[in-house]
């Protein structure tokens, strides 16, 4: 087994699932620096303006590549399993169909995105002195998505192995080339012209293209995974279909939280400029106080897939309840901190007497939904590593949209309680979605899904 891939059917359980998150936090804070790069650039030196054309375009984007990158997800599932069960035979299969199938859909994406991209602007309602801006951001940002696709892919393959330290290292050289290249593209240092907005989203795209290359690389020449003989150099229906089965799931999933929130969105700015701008910052707290979690819940898929593989299902209960014991311990210091000192978390973004009163009162109702978001992760990473994604989208649609989105017009409109009713809307919705998890996770109906039920035989072509 190469470097850094790590076996994860045998060995202490809390150990593995904490030395494989970590990376992946760390992951999650540079993607997080990686993000807010061009926005700072933009924002500070070509103004308001430009920076409201980030913005914009920033929904549409999430929207576009969602459903693509849910089928990652499915790469590390299945991989894991191989790997857990030895076929290692379908593990090289399964990474070439990975990588083949995302780039096919990564291509179209981006056609499909830049040819479109003006109608979909004005769909949202786009103001039109920012129309062509964020058209021009749009259009080489979607360019540079198939990058973007193939290095999330063989993150995605190389976290199926045991393998979280080196994705986060090559998102490291991108999140420096793209802090390097931000302000010499955007206001022209050197050989490089002022390209202004169309600079930002070319600095990111090299960015992507570099951290593409490193992550092909690195399976090409450092591990055993990349097999490129002619068998395997083909679209399997099997696996292809497995993939979607898994994936498609996934990336609706994503969708759905996306739109609920732009629905959760709309509510909120019925309030006004002040109870937005604390959402604004408070959330950004929110967004850092769920990182742990999901890093934990990426390291429980690849735990639980792997012993699921090995047919070492008993492992996977211990798996569960040291995933939660840890998640909630780390979760609630942030929910005990967020609660006695939510004016000294606010006033690391603003200084407004009223922004910082609505921004407390945000994070002490809020503090009590991150136990319950945090558990939710854990379940939901199980049935992600048992490639069981299917039940997990319903279960979100069920919490957002049956239970959140109604309960916060009901709340914060109807019944006259204001911006408290649709914190108070989120908690118990966060609650409900808990234990709808939880009940499933209970059943045991996960375990069905399991892709590695008998060795694979005639292997057809797409």
């Amino acid at each position: 087994m190469a470097k850094f891939q790590k076996d994860f059917t045998v060995g202490s359980i809390p150990k593995h699932l904490v030395t494989f998150a970590m990376p992946m936090f760390l992951g999650s804070l540079l993607q997080g620096l990686y993000s807010t790069v061009d926005s700072i650039w933009v924002g500070r030196y070509l103004g308001a303006q430009a920076l409201g054309a980030v913005s914009v375009s920033m929904p549409i984007v999430f929207g576009m590549v969602s459903m693509v990158m849910g089928l990652t997800m499915a790469s590390t599932t299945m991989i894991s399993q191989y790997r857990g069960a030895r076929m290692e035979k379908e593990v090289h299969r399964t990474v070439t169909n990975s990588l083949m199938l995302i780039t096919v859909l990564g291509i179209c994406v981006a056609i499909v995105g830049i040819l479109v991209r003006y109608p979909v602007l004005r769909l949202i309602n786009t103001p039109t002195e920012i129309l062509d801006d964020a058209a021009d951001y749009l259009g080489i940002f979607l360019a540079g998505t198939v990058f973007a696709f193939l290095y999330n892919a063989g993150s995605a393959i190389l976290r199926g192995v045991g393998d979280s330290r080196n994705p986060v290292i090559f998102m490291a050289y991108a999140t420096v080339i793209n802090i390097i290249l931000d302000p010499l593209m955007i206001i022209g240092v050197g050989p490089f012209p002022r390209m202004g907005i169309a600079g930002a989203a070319l600095a990111t795209m090299i960015a992507q293209a570099v951290s593409a290359f490193l992550t092909l690389r690195h399976l090409r020449y450092k591990t055993d995974l990349m097999d490129l003989s002619r068998e395997n150099l083909r679209l399997e229906k099997r696996l292809v279909k497995q993939l979607l089965k898994i994936g498609l799931p996934a990336g609706v999933q994503q969708t759905v939280v996306s739109f609920a929130n732009i629905v959760v969105a709309s509510v909120i700015n019925h309030f006004g400029p002040i109870v937005v701008a604390a959402h604004g910052a408070a959330a950004r707290l929110d967004q850092f106080s769920f990182m742990p979690a999901q890093a934990l819940s990426l390291s429980v898929s690849v735990l639980v897939g792997q012993n699921l593989g090995a047919d070492k299902s008993e492992r996977v209960k211990d798996v569960v309840k040291w995933g939660s014991i840890i998640t909630t311990g780390i979760t609630g210091a942030v929910t005990l901190i967020a609660f006695f000192a939510p004016r000294i978390l606010m006033q690391l973004f603003t200084g407004d007497e009223s922004v910082l009163s609505a921004g407390s009162e945000y994070l002490r109702i809020m503090c009590f939904s991150y136990i319950p978001f945090a558990l939710i992760f854990i379940f939901s990473g199980v049935m992600r590593g048992a490639g069981n994604t299917l039940p997990s989208m319903l279960l979100t649609f069920t919490s957002l949209w049956l239970i959140r989105v109604p309960l916060v017009n009901l709340l914060a409109l109807r019944l006259g309680l204001g911006s408290r009713g649709i914190w108070i809307g989120i908690v118990i919705s966060a609650v409900m979605g808990m234990c709808f998890n939880y009940l499933y996770y209970r059943s045991g109906r996960w375990k069905r899904s399991k892709v590695v039920q008998k060795p694979p035989v005639n292997l057809e072509p797409v």
